[in-house]
């Protein structure tokens, strides 16, 4: 995760304001919120709580359906803090701190048959750095996945490095088959890999790519389709192909670590000085060395 500077935060805050984030599993993960650590408190007494929504004004939580909750939040005159935590790849404890809020009112959540309610909290100040960071991050990517999704990183060494890949070599399944692969260019929407064999006969056909990442440690799956291929000039055993993602199931992590890099970097249209950081990728043959190894002939690379 990179560090942002409170510019950055601020423009996050002005940014993303209103915008209401529902906590989906995939948020969950990609955010680090500890779900077990969450609640909200109320005169001293603190009750566990699930975030089912919030931007930075508010949020909806669940909480059990006691009245006992209900006459202690009306007896503070609905002065709450909302308690978060985050695991954040860089730092060995979790990040954890209070908002403070208002109830702004309690409703029934009918798919608990009467176990659990909503409560509605709107935030009486503006919530601290470490919250605006971790949300406003994952806002942008999502944002920048469609307005830059065309922009293409060549994977250098050091690009690796700064995007948080484990390494260049990944995996590619491809009508059931698993065969090894080198990541050779990657943006929001796409990459190009070397793999070994004809590919030709691969255009058109569905495939999921395994891309290992760093910070957190965790394999990344990429569902898309098989759009183009061209040889590796002398190099009769290899193929490169162009890989189109389904951009309805790219996890918010992998847009999170693009964006993470593509906000390093400044774009040419940016600064008419500027040297550009994500450049058309250079032919096949410079990437050919070092090639996979050939599989068992059974098909696999």
């Amino acid at each position: 995760m990179s560090i942002a500077t409170s510019q950055q935060i601020a423009k996050y805050y002005e940014t993303f304001r209103t915008i209401d984030v529902t906590f989906t599993k995939e948020v969950v993960r990609a955010t680090g919120l500890l779900t077990q650590n969450v609640y909200i408190k109320c005169i001293g007494e603190q009750w566990p709580c699930v975030v089912y929504s919030s931007s930075f004004d508010g949020a909806k939580v669940l909480v059990a359906a006691k009245q006992t909750i209900i006459e202690r939040v009306k007896k503070a005159n609905g002065l709450v803090s909302l308690r978060f935590s985050f695991r954040v790849s860089e730092k060995a404890d979790p990040v954890s701190f209070f908002v403070s809020a208002r109830a702004a009112g309690f409703a029934p959540y009918v798919q608990s048959n009467g176990t659990l309610q909503f409560m509605n909290v709107q935030f009486t100040q503006r919530p601290p750095d470490d919250y605006v960071e971790i949300m406003g991050r994952m806002l942008e990517a999502n944002v920048n996945s469609k307005r830059r999704s065309e922009e293409r990183v060549v994977l250098t060494p050091d690009v690796v490095r700064k995007i948080g890949l484990a390494r260049k070599e990944a995996t590619v399944v491809i009508q059931g088959v698993p065969r090894r692969c080198i990541l050779r260019d990657v943006s929001f929407s796409g990459a190009k890999i070397i793999i070994v064999g004809l590919a030709k006969y691969l255009v058109g056909k569905a495939c999921t790519l395994r891309i290992d990442m760093e910070e957190p440690r965790e394999t990344v799956e990429l569902p898309g389709i098989v759009k183009r291929f061209e040889d590796v000039e002398g190099r009769k055993d290899l193929a490169a192909i162009g890989i189109r993602f389904d951009d309805t199931k790219v996890p918010m992590s992998y847009k999170m670590h693009m964006n993470d890099y593509l906000g390093q970097i400044r774009r040419p249209q940016d600064d008419a000085d500027a040297q550009p950081a994500v450049q058309k990728a250079p032919s096949a043959q410079a990437e050919a060395t070092p090639a996979p190894r050939p599989g068992n002939g059974t098909g696999q690379a």
